[in-house]
């Protein structure tokens, strides 16, 4: 069963342990994360790693607790180092300085990963931490300030094709959807148009932080909960790492593609899928992030799991699925996964 943040606050021990004491699962999914694209990870550095760190102090701790059989902690590939060699496998971690802009989210979740690592090399559990690439997909979040890269160019480039095409009524029901700092669409046209210019978005032009050389390599979110099932009905720990090993350690999963885009690209075959007719252009005094963030999916290949959707296919689906969901105004966006929800899962055998 799962929980969203309104139903249980992970940052609440006293909750968790509430949950857990009622449900007494026995499998336990935790993907759940306070998250954001690099603007927010800038701005709330003290939030990122602290409910990060908490919320997974909270449900490890309470399924090491009430002895879960397994469970299957979601990081992130930011955990590597800034110039890590690429792609990336899972043995560079700790090896070299991390990327400035999310450092305090990526020790959050090297935190958690060892937390996982340290139990079972302790106590005998089974938990099993995998580092995802960066997810895209049905229910993303939108928001202009706190999303991430390509959902967030999604819908700058949407607004800015609507703005050239002058129809406004769109422009309403995406703002009745997902208001902008409280401008949604019934605001006066100048206080639009002022929030949207803010966010790079105006008629002739969008404008992207940095200079669009970074490349991203991206995962379609519907095979990363494929690749989450099948390592937690295939997998245990004592195959993530060498039998033998003096020293166990990096024992997580990268999940990934091993194929990368850079953002100037990703952002062209956006604008093709859309139909945009106006320029795209960059802001190089912004920050660009990590140059690259490549994951070396060979131990994941190895166990058995690839994945499927390519970009291409993914965007077109990404862009028909925002378009067929943003028809209803002053309907409340659905939460990701990953935006502080908890997933358990009981199974009876």
């Amino acid at each position: 069963m799962g929980r969203s943040h309104k139903e249980l606050d992970l940052l609440d021990g006293a909750a968790v342990r509430k949950f857990f004491d009622e449900e007494q699962p026995d499998y336990v999914f935790l993907a759940a994360a306070f998250v954001g694209g690099i603007m927010a990870n800038s701005i709330y550095r003290a939030d990122f790693i602290y409910k990060n760190m908490q919320i997974q102090q909270n449900v490890i701790g309470e399924s090491f607790r009430h002895k879960v059989k397994k469970l299957l902690f979601l990081g992130s590939t930011c955990i590597y180092p800034r110039d890590a060699q690429q792609p990336m496998q899972e043995d560079t971690l700790l090896t070299s300085p991390l990327e400035y802009t999310n450092e305090p989210y990526a020790i959050a979740k090297i935190a958690g990963l060892k937390m996982c690592e340290s139990f079972n090399l302790q106590y005998g559990t089974n938990y099993i931490a995998v580092m995802p690439t960066n997810l895209y997909g049905p229910n993303d979040n939108f928001d202009l300030e706190r999303s991430h890269v390509l959902p967030a160019m999604i819908r700058k480039i949407h607004l800015a094709h609507c703005l050239k095409e002058g129809d406004w009524n769109a422009i309403s029901k995406d703002l009745n959807l997902r208001p902008v700092e409280g401008i949604d669409g019934s605001s006066p046209k100048e206080d639009i148009l002022a929030i949207l210019n803010k966010y790079g978005i105006c008629d002739t032009a969008v404008t992207l932080w940095g200079t669009g050389t970074p490349l991203r390599e991206f995962l379609w979110s519907e095979e990363m909960a494929d690749a989450s099932v099948f390592v937690m009905e295939h997998v245990d720990f004592k195959d993530t790492y060498q039998q033998g090993d003096k020293e166990v350690r990096n024992c997580h999963i990268n999940i990934g593609t091993g194929k990368e885009i850079s953002i100037r690209h990703l952002a062209e075959l956006i604008v093709k899928t859309v139909g945009y007719q106006g320029k795209l252009t960059f802001d190089s005094s912004k920050p660009d992030g990590t140059m690259r963030k490549l994951t070396d999916p060979s131990k994941l290949h190895a166990l058995g799991w690839h994945h499927q959707i390519e970009i291409e296919e993914g965007v077109s689906r990404m862009y028909q699925w925002y378009m067929a969901n943003s028809q209803l105004t002053h309907k409340k966006t659905p939460r990701r996964i990953n935006s502080c929800t908890l997933l358990i899962l009981r199974f009876y055998f």
